[in-house]
Parts: structure tokens; sequence; C-alpha cells
């Protein structure tokens, strides 16, 4: 049997893979785009499917396409979503700047597995009816990118500021020295300590849920250029609810075609938003490392749970895999935002060209720093263990607990007693009853860490 068939488009005919499910136009973007051997990801595929089912459901309901063949149409992109045919998307993430490979890839795949029994589905005139590629890839970005936000990203952040507000409760009783400049300073309690994370992942979570709004506004209707040719006036606004019943987002059409069409600002909006929650995640991670650190000549402020070997060559030693590999992840997608920044400044005209590279790297974004907070929380967070022996006593020799003596005897003179317990290498306590005329247990009180941890407020 032949490995190939012989398969024909506009520019003429093409050998294809007799067993793949796409056509001639996919097959000139394979053999064009050898670049990275990385397909678009399968939630835009799935994405793009979305809007062909709806699509020729809205033109059926128009009076535009018979009630066969987007009946075929609808129940082929189902088959799509439901991941029986990953394998007929393999064009390449750098290709044609509009996407267009990629939407005649799925309207090809779309349209073989539609045509049967006698029923002939074109990709052009039947799958792709009242659309472009260049409102589809645009409309494919931010629906794909709202449903990561919505199903992924946001669960994923809750869950972790949730094990975060847990552990902050847990450990509220636990004074430790504070660090600025990585030096000591006054003493604060580990639960506020977290919920300084926890405040920080509420604000990402703020950032995405405004974003989110900006992202269900579509381009579809839009067609080639903003102007809408081809398609019915009720195109766009009836697509819009199609897809929102489908999805349960709350999408709607574009304020202008146009601009939707022009610019990606919506995801350049996003992508700083992931670049954001990958600097909350970088500052975690590295707070974790230096707790963890050690433990005997590090902080040793905490123990991480032990997950893995941590040497091939000194046996017993355990890293912070956990945190390493999302800051990892958080380094990445700082990378891929400045990318999508450059992207979005690619609209000429009336066109952004490069829209595969934008949905590559927001959903990767989205994957990333859904995985690697979630982990956050789950493997790293909610098991580690503080090792209070390890934080008693740098609390109790801390000569910085001499702020508190500043409204009492004057900053010089809190100095030199600072200095001296320093040079001295004693307790403030016993540095501050010799050089003062303070009744100890008055020093007692005013040095209390635990009082200091909580503003060290007059008479408190």
């Amino acid at each position: 049997m032949s490995r190939t068939r012989i398969e024909r488009d506009s520019m003429g005919e093409l050998h294809v893979p007799a067993s793949a499910l796409y056509g001639a136009q996919t097959q000139r973007a394979i053999n064009n785009f050898p670049i990275s051997g990385q397909p678009m990801p399968l939630a835009f595929i799935r994405a793009v499917a979305r809007i062909k089912a709806a699509c020729a459901r809205v033109n059926a309901d128009l009076g535009l396409l018979d009630a066969p063949r987007a009946e075929a149409i609808g129940e082929a992109a189902e088959t799509i979503l439901a991941g029986a045919h990953d394998d007929q998307f393999p064009v390449d993430v750098y290709q044609t700047g509009s996407g267009t490979s990629t939407n005649m890839n799925v309207n090809e795949v779309i349209a073989h597995l539609a045509s049967r029994d006698g029923l002939e589905v074109g990709p052009n005139d039947h799958v792709n009816m009242g659309q472009s590629s260049n409102d589809v890839i645009p409309t494919a970005i931010h629906l794909a990118a709202a449903l990561g936000v919505r199903d992924e990203l946001l669960p994923a952040l809750a869950g972790l500021r949730e094990t975060i507000d847990t552990k902050a409760g847990q450990l509220h009783e636990v004074i430790k020295t504070g660090r600025t400049h990585l030096m000591d300073a006054m003493p604060v309690r580990m639960g506020d300590e977290l919920r300084a994370w926890s405040a920080q992942v509420a604000a990402s979570e703020a950032r995405f849920e405004g974003a989110q709004a900006r992202l269900c506004r579509l381009a579809q209707g839009g067609t080639a250029v903003g102007s809408g040719i081809n398609a019915h006036p009720e195109f766009a606004e009836r697509v819009a609810r199609a897809l929102s019943e489908t999805t349960g987002l709350a999408l709607r059409p574009a304020e202008s075609h146009f601009a939707a069409l022009a610019s990606q600002d919506a995801a350049v909006e996003l992508s700083g938003a992931l670049r954001g929650h990958a600097c909350v995640v970088m500052k975690i991670s590295n707070d974790l490392r230096w707790m963890n650190s050690g433990p005997l000549a590090g902080l040793g402020e905490i123990e991480l749970e032990a997950l893995q070997p941590g040497s091939s060559i000194m046996p017993g030693k355990v890293n912070p895999v956990i945190p390493e590999a999302a800051a990892m992840a958080a380094a990445q997608v700082i990378g891929l935002d400045g990318a999508v920044t450059l992207a979005g400044q690619s609209g000429n005209f009336q066109l952004n060209v490069m829209l595969p590279l934008i949905a590559n790297n927001l959903l990767s974004g989205i994957q990333l720093m859904s995985n690697a907070s979630r982990l956050l929380g789950e493997r790293a967070i909610a098991g580690f263990r503080v090792r209070e022996a390890s934080l008693a006593e740098p609390l109790a020799r801390n000569p910085i607990l001499v702020t508190a003596l500043n409204s009492v005897i004057g900053y010089d003179a809190a100095a030199a007693i600072a200095k001296r317990a320093y040079r001295e290498g004693r307790p403030i306590l016993e540095v501050a009853e010799e050089a003062t005329d303070l009744p100890r247990e008055e020093l007692e009180r005013l040095l209390d860490p635990a009082r200091l941890a909580d503003g060290g407020l007059p008479g408190a």
C-alpha cells in the first residue's frame, strides 16, 4: 500500500501521509517550518475546535450552512476536544505569523472527519465559513488563555494562598529574627512572615481576574482586516453567545474588531500578570531555601520535607528541590513575557503577525505558574517543620532588639549597647542592664520579642 496520498489546494498537488487526517495546506506548513519540532499547545488547538463548532452552529442558525454539514462539523470538533486526534496537529509554533497554518490544520482535520456517507465538507467553504485566520487565531488566544486562567491558574493560586494561611495560623506563636538586607532586624512572627506571602498571592489573583475581563472580548467577526467582510452582521454576537454557552465564560465581541486584530494588548496584560506572579513564586521559593539552608552551616530555621536524595556523591544530603523547581519555572515565565512583549509590538497596520508565539508563551506560562504554585503549597509549605531551637538562640542574642529602647534612652545610647553586645557576643538584655539604670523587669518587658513582633506599642 502507498504510504502517501495526493491532496490538492490552490497551489497545486502535494503528497500527504496516507493516514493523515489533514490535507495539503497542513503538509506545506510541515515542510516549510521545520524550526523547533514543537507543535502548538493542545489547549490552543482545542480552543480553535470550539470556535469551529460555534461558527458552524451560528452559520446554520443564520441559514448560511446546511444542517447536516453544521452537525458534522460540530461532531468532528467534539472528537478533537475529547483528545481523539492529538497527533494530527503537527504544525510548528514558529510558522506564519497569523497562525493561518494552524487554522487550516484544524479546518482540514475537521473537514476530513466530517466528510462521510456522501457528505462533502470543505475546509474553506464550510468549516471556515464567515471566518479568517486573522480573527480565529486571536479569538483562540483569548479563549484558551481565559479557560486556562479560570480552570487551572486561579484554582492553583487559591490553593496556595489557603495552604499558606493555614500554615501561618499554625505558626503564629513562633517568633524569629527578622531580616533586612539579609542582616538581623527586629523580631517577627513566622505567621506574619507567611501572611506576607499570602497577600502577594492574593494580589496576583486580583491581577489575573482583572486581565480575564479583557480576555473575554473576542476578535471573532472581524474576519480579514476588522471590517467583517464575508461574515453575517449578527455573526460576531452570536458566536460569542454560543461560546459562552459551551464554556461558561462571559464572552462578548471586542469593542473594536480592528483593534482586536491589529493588537494583542490583552495578551500582553496577561503575560505581565504572569511575570508578576513569577516574581511572587521566586520570592517565596527563595525565602524557603534560605530558611531551610544548612541545616548546620546555614539558617536552619525550617526543615522541608525530604523528597529525594540530594547528591550523587554526598550521602545523606537533601536539597530543597520543590523551591528550586518553582524558581526555575518562574525564571522561564519571566523570559516568556519578554518575548510576548516584543510580539505584542508586532501589530503592523491591520494584523499582529506573531500570534502563534503569543499563544504558545501565554499557555506555557499559565501551565508553569499553575503547577509551580500548586507544588509550592502542597509539597513545600504544607509540610515543613520549624526548628525552634535554631530560632530561639539567635533571637535572644539579637542586638537589634535594642531598637525598642530608642524612645527611652535615645538612639546613640542604644547604638552603643548594640555594638557592645555584638562585640562581646552577649545577650542584649544583659548588656542593657549593665549600661542603663532601667530595672531588669522593665527591660524584659521592653525587649520582649513577642511584644516587639507585634509592634512594641507603648503600654503593650
